[in-house]
């Protein structure tokens, strides 16, 4: 069975190089919001703590996407996969929070997940059928070696939550792939309001391991929460969307991106230093995945030579 095939009969569309190109170009304005969601509740998180902060995500994020879609589409379709989706991905986020929280520098909590990429394309062969050919599988592992470069045992990134954050790596990978299988029954902004609305009873279930602060929070954190809600909305729209337009194959090297993004505002904002192994690494995967661009915009040129 064909590539194609396989894919329709998931009920996902073929991408064509245009649309994997434009995916690409989502996702990376993705990781751009993103990163600048993580830097917010990072600094918000040791005023109100792992549990309030998963609530705010939820509660000012649903209510964003509300806004942005005027609430058409939000509907599901797909809701045990939606459901199951959301209380995956809150075990993430909680992991990284409580990371976050314990004092791990935001580069060095990035530089583990970009052993996701890998992941995401292995598993993307057996749950969508995705055909990887060689040069993307290149890629992937290049871009995988230099995480391994920074990643050694007994190095700087091995700590007490560093074996936490690797399985929520594992859970991640998962949640992005059931992204890409949501996309052909669920619109964007219903992919993105359930998954902010899993947040709100979560946090309230981690509540008694992460009590709510005694007193109210700072003006500054107050806008700091707003900005975390508002930015993971949007960031998650743009998420499933670029899922429906491109392979996970496409999209997957593109996990790397926060480690540049993140390592620079992690210095600008916490003076976080990496260490010459993790900035080793990140050129590395950087490379890698620039390469991965540059071969979709070959693919795009082949097709409309073709066509």
């Amino acid at each position: 069975m064909t590539e194609t095939a396989r894919l329709r009969i998931r009920g996902l569309s073929v991408p064509t190089g245009a649309e994997s190109v434009r995916g690409i170009l989502l996702i990376l304005s993705a990781y751009l919001v993103i990163t600048g969601a993580d830097v917010a509740v990072k600094w918000a998180l040791p005023e109100v703590g792992v549990a309030v902060s998963m609530i705010a995500r939820g509660v000012i994020g649903a209510l964003a996407v509300l806004a942005i879609t005027r609430g058409r589409g939000i509907a599901p379709v797909n809701g045990r996969l939606l459901a199951v989706r959301g209380v995956l991905h809150c075990g993430v986020s909680a992991t990284w929070y409580w990371a976050w929280l314990s004092g791990m520098a935001l580069v060095d909590s990035y530089a583990i997940a970009a052993a996701a990429p890998l992941l995401m394309t292995l598993l993307a062969i057996p749950m969508l059928g995705e055909q990887v050919r060689w040069r993307r599988w290149t890629s992937t592992l290049v871009g995988f070696g230099g995480v391994l470069f920074m990643l050694q045992p007994g190095g700087d990134l091995w700590r007490f939550e560093t074996p936490f954050l690797m399985v929520a790596v594992v859970a991640m990978a998962v949640t992005r792939i059931w992204t890409r299988v949501l996309s052909a029954t669920d619109t964007p902004g219903a992919i993105a309001f359930w998954l902010m609305i899993a947040h709100i009873p979560m946090g309230l279930v981690l509540l008694p391991a992460f009590p709510a602060p005694d007193t109210l929070p700072g003006p500054g954190v107050i806008v700091a929460l707003v900005f975390f809600g508002v930015a993971n909305a949007i960031a998650h729209i743009l998420f499933a969307r670029a899922f429906a337009l491109a392979p996970v194959s496409a999209l997957a090297p593109y996990e790397y991106s926060p480690l540049l993004i993140g390592g620079i505002l992690g210095f600008l904002i916490w003076v976080e230093i990496p260490a010459w192994t993790t900035v080793g690494g990140a050129v590395i995967v950087i490379v890698a995945g620039l390469y991965n661009l540059h071969r979709e915009r070959v693919r795009r040129a082949q097709e409309r030579r073709d066509g």
